[in-house]
């Protein structure tokens, strides 16, 4: 049976709103990516160009702290029998110049992660923690189904066939920038769909709140600072509220 909200997303930055129900995320006995294994893509060419090459830099600067940083720690209540969320590595990071077209669709993206990983020595493998991250350049609008980066998402994640995937349009919007810098709003909205996608990979099945979504979706757009990085607040069961 699909689960109500089957692909899970960043939403436009709006007036924060309260969840509509006390919220609790409950375990659903599918998979958690523990030791989390995070390869980075930057898709096309104007990644090599400034500004997008320095913020390229930044964000693997931003993987290589956070995936070790205290942010993995405070997941640990999350760990079930079978899978311990811990701290992980980013396993590596390229920039593929072939133009991505200018809707890219699910179908695209899946395609292009499979095709890197067949193809690429560069790419790692896929292991039972790997996550891959697409970063699209500016003015290119990523397609979920019937709904649009920049007009009703930020970033989603997702899964085909045991690959779990994120995908981050470029914020080139003011739903998407919500006022910050472009790394700001960037390191934001990551920071949502990497502690989404280790616990709940396969949305819905991982832990999950059927009136509120994940565990970043408790908490979206609420910000903090994390080693000189904004990182949105994630929703801790335990204490009741996004920390």
């Amino acid at each position: 049976m699909r689960p109500p909200r089957p692909i899970q997303i960043v939403p436009l930055r709006t007036e924060a709103v309260a969840p509509v129900a006390a919220a609790r995320l409950t375990y659903r006995g599918g998979p958690l990516l523990a030791s989390p294994q995070v390869f980075l893509f930057f898709w096309g060419d104007a990644w090599r160009a400034e500004p997008q090459a320095m913020l390229m830099q930044q964000l693997n600067d931003f993987f290589v702290f956070v995936l070790a940083s205290p942010l993995m720690d405070q997941l640990a209540e999350y760990d079930v029998q079978d899978f311990s969320i811990g701290r992980g590595s980013r396993t590596g990071a390229i920039a593929v110049t072939t133009a991505p077209p200018e809707i890219v669709t699910d179908t695209d993206i899946q395609q292009f992660v499979r095709d890197q990983i067949a193809s690429n020595p560069a790419v790692s493998q896929p292991t039972p923690s790997s996550l891959y991250f697409v970063f699209l350049p500016p003015g290119v609008t990523s397609e979920l189904d019937t709904a649009s980066s920049c007009v009703n998402f930020c970033g989603y994640h997702s899964n085909v066939n045991g690959v779990y995937y994120a995908v981050m349009p470029y914020p080139d919007c003011g739903g998407c920038a919500g006022g910050l810098t472009v790394l700001d709003a960037m390191t934001t909205t990551t920071s949502h769909e990497l502690c989404e996608a280790l616990t709940d990979p396969i949305a819905g099945q991982g832990w999950y709140d059927d009136s509120n979504g994940e565990i970043g979706d408790i908490c979206a757009w609420q910000t903090r600072q994390l080693g000189g990085y904004a990182i949105q607040l994630e929703w801790s069961n335990r204490q009741r509220a996004c920390l």
